[in-house]
């Protein structure tokens, strides 16, 4: 063993296998230049760790000689290098960027007999045979080099470098030291792959025998086929059948002509090709299509007006429009449908009075919810070539409801988004516009389809995120959030009997008192529709369930002193405006999609540089309308005797509670310079009184949107005077009078106006 120690640069790869005697090249990493250009002036000899360890865990490696340098075109370096020997690893270092290792050599551990020697060689020759064999990549010099080899470490090592085996294995063998050892990977890695390449064969075999076999079935179909047409027994029973539908069929010319010339095509398919499967879904598609197939439509305006009150209380702009309809068809027969959209927070109804307007009317109805929708195919269809191909949700809705005028519900159509498989906003633009829908075509039928008899009801949450085209073409009707009082004949007329009946329970198992269903109104839920009243009403039926099924009770009687045994603990509170007035502390009003609220801004004035903060995730607009608001309050210090370097001293920050909830929008303007002026001059603020309204920088009030939910929530809240821009005068007088029972509404149209109301005198 040569003890003398060595130092040389060192090279990691872990995707080549540096089998000694053999020359391999790759390419380095940048990090190995100033190693490479070492090891050139030293010899040109390196080390090479073949494996996945970093260099200070290492402990074997590959003395190899780099014989040639060659710098790609894109700055990176391949070497040509010829691995010489394994060596032990005594110890690594690193300086000036490179890693250097010391090392010595190995002593090769060889059969000392020459006769085991030669049986070990001769048995790893047989297995490698064996190997080329069933292999027949493998190049008869190779086979012609390892017969003749007789040494027993080079032989090894050269059948290592010359098969093709995974790199991985390769590298176990290189980093072996022992030469037995490495004989015994060796000859365990060859059985594995004449094993692995023998199954494969046999795989290969069997699947090819089974292809032969598909094969000659499909020659001896068509054998058949030709024995039929020799017959005379050529005519398609089925394809008959579909000639005496579409002789039937009720159908525009074009339609009718376009479906024969699909079947007479179909003639000429061969039955068991994938075409004949494409077109006979195709044509069958076209016939069960209802081209002029109408419902009679109910022109009894009284017996509409019954069932949609029957169904729903309220609502009357809906059910007047739909009036306003049928007296429109009853006068002029060819009038165009309206598009009617229906706009208000969740769980107000839109959906359900669509349902109940397709029976007043005694029209089918279809629901598509375009909730996420984002592919034009949705709606379009898919072209008939594509595998799988199938038509859009509007045509498969008149094929479900089998009528060319049902009352079709877009559902959620706010909430269409777009990407690169098309824009779904555009295809509902020829869907809704009476001025193209009459040929409304389909990439699958292809042939136009008349939508101008369907009744077409949309809904949404907002009107924020439908674009105005679209928007141009639909109607608008607000479906503002309920009363407290709509809640409650909701509640008692439909939501009650409707949880009664859904859990199981009878009439007289159950009674629930007034008072309860206006506590559960007020102090379990806050929305605008009454899902969630719903949800509350489920709650008290299933346990009155409960409670029957286990024999504890024969019946339940709710009431306020007993609700909360059934519901729990109160949620929210009726009056959450406090007694005490204070300062920089005012009450705005805010609209949702969810409905109306009040939120509390606050504003702190401290010493520092006249740096102003927001907080309470605020929106673009809300942020802009806070800095008008500052920027008034600057203007009018000298009114208000403040010192004309007051902000240059001072730092403010506005908040609004609630922080993790997104705000937005410019109704809080004059709150917010209510609150600045209240905490820079100290003045209080009435903790009554709740305000809306945009600002501007004179200190005009403008006026603002959602008027009636802002005053429902404002009278929830227990608020008494409200201030409301000048201009919403109008909005004010067509609100219902029990939301404004109670409120002292206050017109203000400048911030005077509003410091009057506002502040403590």
């Amino acid at each position: 063993m040569n003890n003398e120690y060595n130092w040389l640069p060192v090279i990691v790869k872990n995707d080549i296998a540096p089998v000694p005697g053999t020359t391999i090249h790759f390419v380095v990493d940048k990090k190995y230049y100033k190693a490479i250009e070492k090891a050139l002036k030293n010899k040109s000899n390196i080390i090479i760790f073949a494996d996945n360890y970093s260099e200070e865990e290492a402990d074997t490696g590959v003395l190899a000689e780099v014989s040639q340098i060659v710098k790609t075109g894109r700055g990176a370096m391949r070497i040509l290098v010829d691995p010489k020997k394994r060596v032990y690893i005594d110890d690594t270092s690193v300086e000036n960027g490179i890693i250097y290792a010391s090392y010595y050599d190995i002593a090769e551990n060889i059969p000392q007999n020459n006769y085991e020697v030669m049986g070990m060689i001769l048995a790893l020759r047989d297995i490698f045979a064996s190997y080329a064999i069933v292999n027949e990549h493998v190049n008869p010099d190779t086979r012609k080099k390892v017969e003749e080899c007789t040494d027993f470490v080079e032989i090894i090592d050269y059948i290592t470098a010359n098969i093709p085996i995974d790199i991985y294995k390769k590298i176990d063998i290189v980093k072996e030291t022992d030469a037995i050892e490495r004989y015994n990977l060796l000859t365990l890695y060859l059985t594995e792959e004449i094993n692995i390449i023998r199954v494969k064969k046999e795989i290969f075999n069997l699947a090819k025998n089974r292809v032969d076999k598909s094969q000659k079935e499909y020659y001896l179909r068509e054998q058949m086929e030709v024995i039929k047409e020799e017959l005379g027994d050529d005519t398609n029973s089925r394809i008959e059948d579909y000639m005496e539908q579409a002789e039937k069929l009720d159908a525009p010319q074009t339609v009718k002509d376009h479906i024969f010339e699909e079947i007479k095509h179909m003639e000429s398919i061969m039955s068991s090709s994938q075409e004949m499967a494409v077109t006979r879904s195709y044509v069958e598609l076209l016939l069960s299509l209802p081209w002029n197939k109408k419902s009679k439509d109910n022109n009894d305006i009284n017996r509409v007006k019954e069932i949609l009150d029957r169904d729903h209380y309220g609502m009357n702009d809906v059910k007047e429009r739909i009036m306003e309809t049928l007296a429109v068809r009853a006068l002029k027969k060819d009038s165009e449908s309206p598009i009617i959209c229906l706009v208000g927070p969740p769980g107000t109804g839109k959906t359900s009075i669509a349902r109940s307007v397709a029976e007043a009317l005694n029209r089918k109805y279809a629901r598509i919810c375009l909730g996420g929708m984002r592919d034009e195919a949705e709606i379009r269809g898919h072209r008939k070539t594509y595998i799988g191909a199938m038509p859009g949700r509007i045509v498969n809705a008149l094929k479900k409801t089998q009528t060319s005028n049902p009352l079709m519900l877009l559902d959620e159509i706010d909430k269409v988004s777009s990407d690169y498989k098309g824009d779904v906003h555009s295809a509902l633009l020829e869907v809704l516009d009476p001025e193209q829908n009459t040929y409304f075509t389909d990439h699958y039928t292809e042939v136009p389809v008349d939508l101008s008899d369907v009744l077409f009801i949309c809904t949404a949450n907002t009107t924020d995120t439908i674009p105005g085209p679209l928007l141009d073409r639909m109607e608008i009707i607000d479906v503002s959030g309920y009363t407290s009082n709509e809640k409650y004949h909701i509640a008692s007329d439909h939501l009650i009997p409707r949880q009664i009946k859904k859990n199981g329970l009878k009439k007289s198992w159950i009674k629930i008192s007034d008072d309860a269903i206006k506590d559960i109104i007020m102090y379990y839920t806050r929305e605008a529709g009454v899902r969630g009243l719903e949800k509350r009403i489920g709650k008290i039926c299933r346990k009155t369930a409960k409670l029957i099924v286990s024999g504890e009770r024969k019946s339940i009687s709710i009431s306020s002193k007993n609700l909360e045994n059934y519901l729990g603990k109160k949620i929210y509170r009726n009056d959450e405006i406090s007694d005490k007035n204070d300062i920089g502390i005012v009450r705005g009003l805010a609209w949702t999609s969810c409905g109306g609220e009040t939120l509390e801004i606050e504003v702190n004035v401290m010493n520092g540089k006249g740096n102003c903060e927001l907080t309470g995730r605020l929106g673009d607009v809300m942020r802009e309308s806070a800095i008008t608001a500052m920027s008034y309050v600057r203007s009018q210090s000298e009114k208000y005797g403040l010192a004309t370097d007051f902000f240059e001293k001072h730092d403010i920050h506005i908040h609004i509670p609630e922080g993790a909830v997104p705000k937005d929008g410019p109704s809080a303007g004059i709150t917010m310079a209510t609150a600045i002026l209240s905490a820079v001059t100290g003045h209080e603020v009435y903790s009554n009184v709740a305000m809306t309204g945009e600002i501007t920088l004179r200190g005009r009030v403008l006026p603002i949107g959602g008027l009636k939910e802002k005053l429902i929530a404002a009278g929830n809240a227990g608020v008494k005077t409200v201030l409301v821009p000048d201009e919403n005068r109008r909005d004010v007088d067509d609100i219902a009078e029990e939301i404004k029972e109670g409120l002292d509404i206050v017109y203000v149209s400048n911030m005077e106006q509003v410091l009057d109301k506002a502040f403590v005198r």
